[in-house]
């Protein structure tokens, strides 16, 4: 679908993502985020704490939802994060800058990156309004 292919643009250049859990009360607590990496709409790579709220959250409930707009078009997505700890891909997501919040650099036991995967998608996109499912996507 086309409106897959410049979906994956715009969250491509989004520098920064919304990203919400559920939190212990059953709300949603939305976070912005800096986008690390990206697999189309499909994955979305962020990092924060592993002591953090957000992320006790998704070891809790991996149900998330996350948003980014820009130029007047946006995408919401719905699915599920996966707390990552394994070094392999701490050391393929980390960026230099991120030393000034994990100052044990790549191995510091705080740091974690968080893979959200897409269950439905949600665009609106030069004035086109579509909802996929994570079937529709994989096509």
């Amino acid at each position: 679908m086309e409106i897959i292919t410049k979906a994956s643009a715009l969250i491509e250049n989004c520098e920064e993502v919304i990203l919400a859990s559920v939190s212990e009360d059953g709300h949603p607590r939305p976070c912005v985020m800096s986008k690390i990496k990206t697999d189309g709409i499909r994955k979305i790579w962020v990092t924060t704490g592993l002591s953090g709220a957000k992320t006790q959250h998704f070891l809790k409930n991996p149900k998330a939802g996350l948003c980014c707009y820009k130029n007047g078009n946006s995408i919401t997505l719905v699915g599920k994060v996966l707390v990552r700890t394994d070094a392999e891909i701490k050391a393929e997501m980390w960026l230099d800058w991120f030393i000034d919040y994990f100052p044990g650099g790549v191995d510091d036991p705080n740091y974690c990156v968080l893979e959200f995967e897409t269950e439905e998608a949600t665009f609106w996109i030069d004035r086109e309004f579509v909802t996929v499912n994570s079937e529709q996507l994989n096509r």
